[in-house]
């Protein structure tokens, strides 16, 4: 049996005991979490998540680049055409993690600087190799992006993978301020 086979008989019992009919596009928690794609940092199962209950954005590093703002952008106009977000503020999290394969990158400054749509001498500004300032760093991102939604949330985690927890390291906050919003 070969590795395919085996994910298509996991498939079959899926859609056959697991498969939630009738679900929304839009999810029902009103969450979009952008994490990193590393195997170990499934946002599914470490926050527990049902299907449609949230968005999930991954990349590498779980950060915040141009192709995640675009996503967004897509996304954004795909609730448009369902009618809009649901009603109320939507909560963005931006997720990442100790022990994170971009570190390995640190050493190639123009594949990085590619990446995230910036000039090499920008990238220190990125924390690369702290995934704490890194969340904060992109958080600060979402927050001075007036495309978003200033009455959004934002918040931003970094889960430990030796011990399984996350930690809040932006508490949620609206994207701005009321006062600055238009």
């Amino acid at each position: 049996m070969t590795m395919l086979d085996t994910l298509i008989e996991r498939n079959q019992d899926f859609a056959t005991h697991h498969f939630p009919r009738g679900l929304s596009l839009m999810p029902t928690l009103r969450i979009m979490i952008i994490g990193c794609v590393d195997p170990r940092v499934d946002p599914a199962h470490l926050l527990g998540l049902q299907p449609g209950e949230a968005v999930v954005i991954r990349n590498v590093g779980g950060r915040i680049t141009p192709a995640t703002l675009q996503t967004m952008g897509m996304l954004s106009r795909i609730a448009q055409g369902e009618g809009g977000p649901p009603a109320g503020a939507f909560h963005l999290i931006v997720l990442q993690h100790t022990h994170c394969g971009i570190a390995h990158l640190q050493g190639q400054p123009a594949l990085l600087a590619s990446y995230f749509g910036i000039d090499q001498e920008a990238l220190a500004a990125k924390a690369v190799t702290d995934p704490h300032a890194a969340v904060a760093v992109d958080v600060a991102a979402l927050k001075a992006n007036p495309a978003l939604p200033g009455n959004w949330l934002v918040s931003g985690l970094v889960y430990d993978v030796t011990i399984g927890l996350v930690e809040v390291v932006v508490p949620p906050a609206p994207l701005r301020h009321p006062e600055s919003q238009a």
